[in-house]
């Protein structure tokens, strides 16, 4: 069975290239987001490693660590993230797992238990490793998604998400389509027109299930 929301994380021990790391102890009380990787040296996740360090700055803002995960060895990692900042023009200063014993791998139900990796293998036999888990502080899981080989990930919605997350779990609201901060938010339904008024102060009712507000700050 996979991760579901709300889900305690798997905790592990595994080599980076940046030494070796207990999981939830990373964690600490940050953010952090896992996002994987099915091969070094592939060119959309090269774009892909690239634009999470251009959000270097972003991260931080938002106490957000970030890790990666790719089914080769810590050697590789470090000669690819050479690559990954020639073309991001920025460092990855982030740790990124060596998951060639696809223990991470399996343990976040990315592949299968019986999975390996062949001989001459090619990123297709570890397809499935295309995947983002955005994890609270709790090291509980709030947020995953998963693609295909050919599509590269959105960093932007991803920091959205993130934003999202934070904004709803922090204040005890949610977030419409398309949210950004700044716009307002939703008062959930299960807050009666009393308790919102006094948490929220003015509301506008849009239908008696559906009221917005300005986010708070």
């Amino acid at each position: 069975m996979g991760l579901r929301i709300n889900d305690t994380v798997p905790d592990f021990t595994a080599e980076t290239d940046q030494g070796s790391i207990s999981f939830h102890d990373w964690i600490g009380d940050s953010w952090a987001i896992l996002f994987s990787h099915p091969k070094d040296f592939t060119p959309v996740c090269t774009t892909e490693f690239s634009a999470v360090a251009q959000l270097g700055d972003e991260w931080a803002k938002r106490n957000t660590k970030v890790i990666g995960v790719s089914v080769d060895g810590v050697e590789d990692h470090k000669k690819w993230k050479k690559d990954i900042e020639e073309y991001g023009k920025a460092t990855p200063g982030f740790p990124i797992i060596a998951d060639d014993g696809l223990a991470v791998s399996k343990a976040f139900d990315m592949l299968p238990a019986e999975a390996y990796l062949p001989d001459g293998r090619t990123p297709a036999d570890s397809a499935t490793v295309r995947s983002v888990f955005i994890i609270g502080p709790d090291k509980q899981l709030k947020l995953s998604m998963t693609y295909p080989m050919t599509v590269g990930r959105n960093f932007a919605e991803i920091l959205r998400a993130l934003d999202g997350l934070q904004m709803s779990i922090g204040k005890g609201v949610a977030t419409p389509a398309n949210w950004v901060p700044g716009e307002d938010v939703i008062i959930p339904p299960t807050v009666s027109n009393e308790d919102a008024k006094a948490k929220f102060g003015e509301f506008e009712t849009i239908f008696p299930y559906l009221r917005k507000v300005k986010a708070p700050e």
